[in-house]
Parts: structure tokens; C-alpha cells; sequence
């Protein structure tokens, strides 16, 4: 659809003055609001407001703009309009009007708290947690090897791959992703970048270990990170969790209980059927059937 351009008064009057009670997350470069904007016909809407005080917030803005503009996938968050101007102060704004996905995001679902005090979070059976890693793993495959020049997204985590009202999963914040210009050919396998990386690009518990020994950015930097999130998915435990000390790893973690005690370490939850649009035909599955599937995705 077409959308107009929209100015700072638009985006105050669509999250209420950027309420608090309208604020879905926040991150180091920016702040996500949920905003209503009443001549448009799908009303709600994501406003990705950043905080241009911070250092690389103006360029995480540009590259986040870049991206998006040069991508589109159904497993890709979408953008609907930019608003670059100035607030009645005559400082710089900067934001993002993106698609509204109802239902948060992947690392929400998997570490549910109450959202009010009689609502809890519903859990994720093992069929819903199958489907999350499957759009999660088309759109990682969409970008490395469907766009051009490829894409690596450099962040990929359960925070950022959000949910629809169907339970699809889209991967968000292009924050730091980077195109590897040149680095494509007619075989469709991908090298990396002609520079190596300034510092760790990610975040701790997901960044490929090579990337700490100054390795360039590639494609396998996101599988690894995509392998993560799937030990993650299957075990509902943070590789960033205080267990993993003195050389113990939620990689390991798996690797010491496979296949033979798998279901000794998924989270227990998995068996908690979701009852959700996906799952309508499914219902929660056996603990054999878990054993199966699981020993299927981490293999």
C-alpha cells in the first residue's frame, strides 16, 4: 500500500506522546512504541524511535534503512514509511514506522512472565517451536541466498524475530547487517567481506566464535547464531545462563545429553499444548514424539 510520509507531530499523536504505557522494547540504539495512526487502514503500528544520543545510533538508522529498502519476505519484519526531521526542540529524530506483530517476540514466548496479572503468556508445544525455526531458517535463506548482494544480519537472537497473529515468525532490527558486496557468484556460495570486523558484531551467547579472533563477517557468522536459537528453542535455556561456567556451554549442554537423554534436557514446557491458529490439527505431542523431533533438529 501506499503511506504518506508522516511528520514528529504524527508519530506524538500516534504513541501518545511516546507513553510509556505504548512502549513494546527497548534496545541500545532505540525504543519501540506501539502507535495507532487513524488515517491509515491497518491502524496499529510499530515506531522504532533511536536515540541518536548514543554513538552509532545514526548509522544503525541508515544500514536498518538500507536493508530494508532492498529487501522483501515474508519471514522479514517490513517497513512501512520513514520520518526523518526535527522535534519542536530542533534536535534530530529519527524512526521507523514498521509492521505491528502482535505477538512480541520469540524470546517473550520462550521465557514467559505474566503480562497482566490473570493473563499469563501462553507456552509453545514442540509443533510451534518446529514452525518458528523453520520461517526463521527461510528468511536467513532468503538473505544469503536470494538477495543481492547477500546479507548477513549480524544479530540474529530471540529478541529479534517476532511473532504475527498466526504465530509466523519475522526476523527484525537490521541494525547491524551488512552486504556483502562482491562476495556472490553464479554457484551461490558466499564468501565474506574484504574487511575484517571492528570489534564483536552481535550479541554475547549468539556472535560466532571465529568473529572474536577478528574472522571477516559471512553468511556462517548467522548460522551459527541460527544453531543457537535452536538449542534455545528446544531447551528454553540462555547460552548467556549462569550454569555455563568453567568451560560449560549450552552447546555442550546438548551435545553431552545426545540422543540417548535428550529428553532429559528439553524444557519441560514443550509438552504444554498452544492452541493457537497453527496448531488447530496438531494438539501437543508424546514425549517420544518430542525425543524424535528434537534429536531431528539438533542433529
Amino acid at each position: 500500500m501506499e503511506f504518506k510520509k508522516l511528520t514528529y507531530a504524527d508519530l506524538v499523536k500516534a504513541t501518545n506522546r511516546f507513553s510509556l504505557v505504548n512502549l513494546v522494547g527497548s534496545g541500545k540504539y532505540g525504543s519501540v512504541y506501539k502507535g495507532r495512526i487513524e488515517s491509515e487502514e491497518h491502524h496499529t503500528f510499530a515506531i522504532k524511535v533511536f536515540k541518536l544520543d548514543q554513538i552509532g545510533a545514526k548509522k544503525s538508522f541508515h544500514v536498518e534503512c538500507e536493508a530494508l529498502r532492498n529487501t522483501r519476505h515474508r519471514n522479514l519484519v517490513r517497513v512501512i514509511t520513514v520520518c526523518s526531521t526535527s522535534d519542536p526542540t530542533g534536535h534530530v529524530f529519527k524512526a521507523l514506522v514498521l509492521e505491528y506483530m502482535v505477538n512480541g517476540d520469540l524470546e517473550s514466548w520462550l521465557y514467559p512472565t505474566l503480562i497482566q496479572e490473570h493473563h499469563p503468556k501462553r507456552l509453545l508445544c514442540m509443533g510451534s517451536r518446529i514452525a518458528i525455526a523453520v520461517d526463521i531458517a527461510a528468511a536467513l535463506d532468503y538473505l544469503h541466498n536470494q538477495c543481492m548482494p547477500p546479507m548477513v544480519h549480524c544479530d540474529l537472537k530471540p529478541s529479534n524475530v517476532l511473532l504475527d497473529d498466526d504465530m509466523g515468525a519475522c526476523v527484525g532490527d537490521f541494525g547491524l547487517a551488512k552486504f556483502l558486496h562482491g562476495c556472490y557468484s553464479s554457484s551461490g556460495i558466499h564468501g565474506s567481506t574484504s574487511t575484517s570486523l571492528a570489534g564483536p558484531r552481535g550479541s554475547v551467547g549468539y556472535i560466532a566464535p571465529e568473529y572474536g579472533f577478528g574472522s571477516k563477517i559471512s553468511t556462517e557468522g548467522d548460522v551459527y547464531s541460527y544453531g543457537v536459537i535452536i538449542l534455545e528453542i528446544l531447551t528454553g535455556k540462555r547460552p548467556t545462563d549462569e550454569m555455563f561456567e568453567d568451560g560449560q556451554s549450552l552447546y555442550k549442554f546438548v551435545e553431552d545429553s545426545f540422543p540417548e537423554k535428550i529428553c532429559e534436557i528439553l524444557d519441560p514446557r514443550i509438552n504444554i499444548p498452544y492452541y493457537g491458529n497453527r496448531d488447530e490439527e496438531g494438539g501437543s505431542s508424546s514425549e517420544q514424539e518430542n525425543h524424535e523431533m528434537a534429536a531431528g533438529m539438533m542433529s
